[in-house]
């Protein structure tokens, strides 16, 4: 038997890799359910989705709020993590920024119900805030500016701006399901775009 084995240092790696790795799953499966369902989905619901036990769920996230802050925060990651690798892999920075685009309306639709599940801890959504627009601002910004220079996007919109424009746009979705924000943000989308000389 090795040194480490008999130190457990190893295994202890390992547990915590496997730990983390079935973290984000659950944090995926409970973004997922949250986009199709909202932040009040069961939580029976999450565990079938992440193939896992609803008491594993409670050890990692106690409360329900504990579970939608650490899926904002995911999400966040996610995105900021997608905008530069959608850059080397899509076709073009236009539809690169597209591709964000659609990320960032999953996360947005997440994202309005985390008022309600934090309830009276206005300083926690604040400081979310804080972090999801240092996180993201830049990501967006590298992606119109990359339009922009391929001119495939007219000059002059700022990441903020747009950011904010795609999250007015999503605004309504949980109260009507005949609502789709994705068809005007695809609008939005098409008015950005440099015209084409014929």
């Amino acid at each position: 038997m090795s040194p480490e084995s008999q130190s457990g240092e190893v295994p202890a790696r390992s547990k915590r890799a496997d730990a983390v790795r079935n973290q984000q799953t659950l944090l995926a499966a409970a973004a997922e359910v949250f986009v199709t369902s909202g932040v009040d989905a069961p939580i029976r619901e999450i565990a079938a989705r992440a193939g896992v036990g609803m008491g594993t769920i409670y050890r990692h996230f106690p409360t329900r709020a504990d579970l939608v802050v650490a899926v904002y925060r995911h999400q966040v990651e996610a995105c900021a993590e997608a905008g530069p690798n959608l850059l080397d892999s899509a076709g073009s920075p236009l539809a690169a920024l597209r591709q964000w685009v659609d990320l960032f309306v999953d996360f947005l639709v997440t994202k309005h119900g985390l008022a309600n599940a934090l309830q009276s801890d206005s300083s926690g959504f604040e400081a979310l805030h804080a972090y999801f627009l240092d996180r993201l601002v830049p990501v967006c910004e590298q992606l119109l500016d990359a339009a922009v220079d391929a001119g495939e996007v007219r000059p002059g919109t700022h990441a903020y701006e747009l950011m904010r424009g795609i999250g007015n746009l999503c605004i309504g979705r949980d109260s009507d399901p005949r609502y789709d924000p994705r068809r005007l943000v695809e609008l939005l989308l098409l008015g950005l775009q440099r015209p084409q000389s014929s």
